[in-house]
């Protein structure tokens, strides 16, 4: 069963016991009218009130009004709660899982007696039977996951290895215009399932909406690049956006809810992943998996490289690499258009990408002398003067 599938089974069957409880507890509610509200003391008319059938059909459909909307109520908050147990079970190891298992069944035995004890004592019984079943119950898991060895009780255990359920990843906006996230998926490097929260998708088709041609042409991408996804790789959508509050800004609802599914944020945004490491959550920046796969370049490394605009600093040329990394050529103004061979002086590692410092490289007819005429040796830049 699905996790939607579940929310609207347990909203269905609140509501109903929300329903029944209201419409059945009628009576109790008159009586307990008719209890603080006596005859006489200046109310002569309140027993003709309670016992008045309009007044009692009234006060009925109001309790079974009531007992539905406590039902829809309940079922919010029972969901989150089962949502975050289903992820500390997923997340928890193999031993931990078998200790919650085998000390939950023995609190639960354990606590039979006691509630036929406690049985006796009416209602007051039902509360104490819980406090003991819980007590017996964290006592017996504790007890197994205090053992040394696991293996002297389940032999099953043996030889296996405790292992980690990947993380729910979430993606935002940004990463999902972007566009490199579906070919990172393809290629197998990102585990586990991906998770498109609704209001990311609502952001995405309010830009696709844009009057501006740049911001609807980049939300159209977006859309397109998540239909993409959704064919290769199965996506959960709008699963779990009611435990985050909907009115607060996308990239907050973003880390709220990471923290309470226990998520991986997959974005690009360095804002984002700034905030999102300040509140304890574990961040994919898909920028700096991209730096990462980069090429190492080291001082004194020969390249090849185009040079197509001019630098901030006089004589400087601009070029880039395939990968898109910048390189400032010393020299290289006059090289403008023209592939010419630089030799690395030095790398500049910043937050935003990579930058390379280089010198064109000497030329043999430049290094080499030359002799003119009457017998002297001058060099090639003399040469080119005299020319």
């Amino acid at each position: 069963m699905s996790a939607r599938s579940f929310r609207w089974t347990l909203t269905v069957l609140l509501i109903i016991l929300g329903l029944v409880v209201g419409y059945q507890s009628t009576p109790w509610f008159i009586e307990t009218l008719r209890r603080l509200l006596p005859a006489g003391a200046g109310q002569p008319d309140t027993p003709n009130i309670l016992d008045d059938r309009r007044f009692q059909l009234t006060v009925r459909l109001a309790l079974t009004v009531v007992g539905g909307l406590v039902g829809v109520i309940l079922s919010s908050e029972i969901f989150r709660f089962v949502l975050n147990v289903q992820k500390q079970i997923e997340s928890a190891s193999t031993r931990e899982k078998i200790a919650l298992t085998v000390g939950g069944t023995f609190g639960v035995l354990l606590t039979v007696p006691f509630a036929v004890l406690f049985s006796r004592y009416g209602l007051i019984g039902i509360p104490l039977t819980l406090v003991v079943g819980i007590t017996f119950v964290y006592l017996s898991t504790v007890a197994v996951l205090s053992m040394k060895d696991l293996r002297l009780v389940l032999p099953a255990v043996e030889g296996e290895a405790a292992t980690e359920v990947p993380k729910i990843k979430i993606l935002d906006t940004n990463v999902i215009i972007d566009g490199r996230i579906a070919d990172i998926c393809r290629t197998g490097f990102i585990e586990g399932p991906i998770y498109v929260p609704g209001f990311v998708i609502d952001e995405l088709q309010h830009i696709a909406d844009s009057a501006d041609s740049l911001r609807r042409a980049r939300g159209r991408r977006g859309l397109d690049i998540l239909n993409q996804m959704q064919k290769e790789r199965h996506l959960e959508v709008r699963t779990y956006d009611d435990m985050v509050d909907p009115n607060e800004p996308v990239d907050k609802r973003l880390v709220s809810l990471a923290k309470s599914i226990n998520g991986v944020i997959v974005t690009n945004d360095f804002n984002l992943n700034k905030v999102a490491e300040l509140e304890g959550v574990q961040v994919l920046n898909v920028n700096e998996l991209a730096n990462a796969l980069k090429p190492v370049v080291l001082p004194g490394e020969e390249m090849r490289v185009r040079i197509i605009k001019e630098g901030n600093q006089p004589n400087q040329g601009v070029g880039y690499m395939d990968d898109g990394t910048m390189i400032v050529v010393e020299g290289g103004r006059d090289y403008i258009d023209q592939d010419v061979d630089v030799l690395v002086t030095s790398v500049l590692q910043t937050v935003a990408g990579k930058m390379i410092f280089a010198s064109v490289k000497a030329q043999e007819s430049e290094t080499s002398e030359w002799t003119d005429r009457s017998g002297l040796r001058l060099p090639a830049a003399r040469v080119r003067r005299r020319r």
